[in-house]
């Protein structure tokens, strides 16, 4: 005796699989997606801590009489502490003003920050 849904049953063989593949590609896709976007977001907030840090602490030094390439040295040490690297430092009387660059571990570009820090105008 056969079955009527023997032939439709053969047909469907290996569905599943072709299913359950698929959704884990899908969440591994998404997985990969949220990590790079979250190793991007982690190197963005480290730039501009250490940009802001940076610039305060050269600004600082600029204030107590530190010359320009002083209060730049100051600033491009405290944002290295804080794992960055210094692109640009700038000095106009008391005011500095930082540019950084951190290195994102996923991601080939790195996150930049630029912060001013000085007396207020």
């Amino acid at each position: 005796m056969t079955n009527g849904s023997a032939p439709a049953a053969a047909a469907d063989r290996g569905a599943a699989s072709l299913l359950v593949l698929t959704v884990v590609v899908v969440v591994l896709a998404l997985t990969t997606g949220a990590l790079v976007i979250g190793s991007v977001v982690v190197a963005s907030h480290r730039a501009r801590l250490a940009a802001d840090l940076g610039a305060l602490a050269g600004a600082s030094a600029a204030q107590e009489g530190s010359s320009a390439p002083a209060a730049c040295a100051v600033a491009g040490q405290v944002a290295q502490v804080n794992g960055a690297v210094t692109q640009a430092c700038s000095v106009n009387g008391t005011d500095v003003e930082l540019t950084v660059a951190v290195r994102s571990s996923l991601w080939p570009r790195p996150a930049t920050a630029r912060s001013r820090a000085g007396p207020e105008r």
